[in-house]
């Protein structure tokens, strides 16, 4: 039991240890303080910012969940509100006004509103690329925290085991999709994930009734299985650590997910352009009451943790660090305009700090451009389905899933026998959400993993929007820092024996208008091998789309090109070589174009483009400065269709060496109908293309 002596030795280093973390709370709570105050007061008066979230009111509560997030594979979302928690876990108050001033030194380049916040490990945690829509922070953190059981299980690796995954969110992302999606994941999987819930009763002017019944989530989830819930007052110094404690050890001892709901006051508007109008005198003059940083001051005055004097002393001590920071980020260059197009691709010489295998020093080989076929000839499914595997096998790191990819295979047969063969936690059902599928690949991305999710179809992928523009911009919004290299595999188009208006979207000029993404677009076999290769093997986001009509064809049947076989992206393939016309397409189209071609009889050089981000544009345009002619043929529909592009290109740099005007076939503006000889209407058939093609011909 040791003496006396002893005891009241380590009552002293006890008290110490609390002493100087409660400092810490305060120096971090006052810091934010200090910061909003400064950009308030001094910085939007005179224009230098133009955006300004305050975190009034959410101080206590952040700081507290930052300092205790301590572990280097903890992983954490956050939104606009959370700068308390930024400094608490690194981010330095130079950049914290650097990010609004939009200078050199924020974390984002000046790309990005100051607020949305990124940030690699300094003191333990890693922040993941925040994003500006609301709720879009919830399944990247479940992505994160699948991937750290998957690092612990699978990949065997100790230094994971304690980890945890933080989302932040205020009481308006409730309501949204990614809050249940992650919910759900959390709970059905056991994850290790912490919901940190900051209600401050508003969304903008939107009370919170509105966001969930009641106003509070807490206690309508009191029957949600496998989730602990804490519910407290968040201007509560004690009571706040004390639920964090316990939420923190529940999670890391790997018991499952839990939600701590903290209820604050919003002492501001939602941003500097709101006045708060909506809220009663009486209702303002409650929250004032509530101020956690005036409440912070009696607990630790009470707590003899510290007296009057040093609270009055830090609080000057404040000040200067904050005038400091402020004259250093006001002496930061603004960005220059000639990088604004960096890292929108992965840089080899500048690769990112999180994400992906390369921060790790995981490098796959580099496999080569010449096909090594072999065998009979096989379909496209069966092509992509032994990439699959071979890269399943090569790369332990690389998962497969999305809805009924396990057991049944896939209801396209893609992923037919992989979850036998590697696992149920490679390859694995996920539930039915898409932004759920999606988001948790891009925190499995960011912990370091090869994700590889399947969207059952094209239309499918409309409820992942959010979570696919945020994925594509997430190296350049971070200045490089972060990087989410997921490869999403989407059927598109039409059948060969039926089309409707849900599972037989094209649509790939959607997917080429978001930054980011290299989209892949193979017509057969070979090409789907070496395009999905080098996508697995790359360090960028890809769109693989694989057209639905080839699947099981005899026109798009190649002998398979080898287990080493990639395919360089923007390389377009020469079909067929001519002199009279020149016409570009992709996808199922290309037998289209075949069988038109034939009917003519002329000599027109035909290329596949094979990928759409990025297209070879040098290929097309030696072959339109050859043919003098060009037309453009695809699936997906009129206005604002790839082919739009192409003909601007061709129209811009070969003007001169065209004899007609460039044309274009394509769907009509209209969904794609179920009746067959509907479908045929819209969908360019070879006899439409046979009379556009004759037609450029004799111009």
């Amino acid at each position: 039991m040791g003496t006396p002596g002893s005891r009241l030795a380590v009552s002293r280093t006890t008290y110490r240890v609390e002493r100087a973390f409660w400092h810490e709370v305060a120096h971090w709570v006052l810091l934010s303080r200090q910061l909003d105050e400064l950009e308030e007061q001094e910085l939007l008066p005179r224009g230098a910012i133009t955006y300004q979230f305050s975190a009034k009111g959410h101080e206590v509560a952040q700081v507290l969940l930052g300092l205790q997030l301590r572990h280097p594979h903890d992983g954490a979302t956050v939104y606009y509100r959370s700068r308390p928690f930024m400094l608490a876990v690194g981010l330095t108050p130079e950049e914290a006004l650097a990010g609004p001033l939009g200078r050199v030194g924020s974390p984002n380049g000046g790309r990005d509103i100051g607020v949305v916040f990124n940030l690699p490990p300094r003191r333990g945690v890693t922040v993941l690329p925040a994003s500006g829509d609301v709720g879009a922070q919830y399944t990247p953190a479940a992505g994160w925290a699948q991937a750290i059981l998957y690092r612990q299980r699978v990949l065997r690796e100790s230094e994971w085991e304690g980890a945890i995954a933080v989302a932040l969110g205020g009481d308006g992302s409730l309501a949204t999709n990614g809050f249940w999606s992650a919910l759900t994941m959390a709970t059905t999987l056991r994850l290790p994930m912490l919901f940190f819930i900051e209600n401050n009763g508003y969304a903008i002017s939107v009370s919170a009734h509105r966001q969930v019944p009641g106003g509070r989530i807490a206690p309508n989830l009191r029957a949600w299985q496998g989730l602990r819930i804490w519910e407290l007052e968040g201007t509560d110094p004690g009571a706040v650590y004390e639920a964090l404690t316990e939420a923190l050890s529940y999670v890391r001892s790997a018991e499952g997910p839990a939600l701590v709901e903290v209820l604050v006051p919003r002492l501001c508007g939602h941003s500097s352009a709101d006045n708060q109008a909506y809220k009663t005198d009486e209702e303002r003059a409650r929250e004032q009451e509530r101020d956690p940083v005036r409440r912070l001051r009696r607990f630790l005055l009470r707590r003899r943790l510290m007296n009057a004097q040093q609270w009055e002393q830090l609080e000057q001590h404040i000040r200067q660090e904050a005038a400091a920071a402020l004259q250093a980020a006001l002496a930061q260059p603004e960005p220059d305009p000639a990088s604004v197009m960096h890292f929108l691709f992965s840089v080899p010489e500048a690769p990112q700090q999180v994400g992906g295998m390369l921060p790790e020093g995981i490098r796959l080989p580099e496999g080569s451009s010449v096909p090594q076929p072999s065998g009979p000839r096989i379909n496209m499914v069966e092509a992509i389905r032994r990439t699959l595997e071979r890269e399943l096998e090569l790369n332990p790191r690389m998962l497969v899933f999305g809805e009924d990819v396990g057991v049944k295979g896939g209801v396209h047969g893609a992923t037919v026998d992989l979850q036998r063969k590697f696992g149920p936690e490679r390859v694995f059902d996920t539930s039915l959400s898409e932004e759920g599928i999606i988001g948790r690949a891009v925190g499995m991305a960011l912990a370091g993993l090869v994700p590889v999710p399947e969207i059952q179809f094209r239309k499918y992928a409309d409820p992942a929007t959010e979570q696919l523009n945020d994925c594509g911009t997430i190296r350049w919004r971070t200045n490089g820092r972060f990087a989410a290299p997921v490869i999403v595999r989407i059927p598109v188009g039409f059948s060969k024996v039926t089309g409707d208006p849900w599972h037989s979207v094209c649509g790939e000029a959607v997917f080429a208008h978001a930054p980011g993404w290299r989209i892949a677009f193979p017509s057969n076999a070979e090409d789907a091998v070496g395009l999905l290769r080098a996508a697995l093997r790359g360090n960028d986001p890809t769109i693989f789309l694989e057209h639905r009509a080839l699947y099981d064809t005899p026109q798009a049947r190649r002998p398979y090109p080898g287990d080493e076989f990639v395919l360089p992206f923007g390389r377009a393939a020469v079909v067929r070589t001519g002199t009279q016309a020149t016409v570009v397409t992709w996808g199922a189209m290309l037998y289209r174009v075949l069988e038109a071609i034939d009917r003519v009889g002329a000599d027109v050089e035909l290329i596949d483009l094979r990928t759409i981000v990025p297209w070879d544009v040098e290929t097309v345009l030696a072959a339109v400065r050859k043919t003098g002619r060009c037309l453009v043929v695809h699936e997906d529909t009129w206005t604002c269709g790839f082919g739009a592009e192409i003909a601007a290109v061709i129209a811009t740099e070969a003007f001169m060496w065209l004899d007609a005007p460039v044309e274009r076939l394509a769907t009509p503006d209209c969904p794609v109908p179920y009746n067959r000889r509907l479908m045929g209407a819209v969908v360019p058939s070879v006899e439409r293309i046979t009379e556009v093609l004759q037609r450029l011909l004799r111009f």
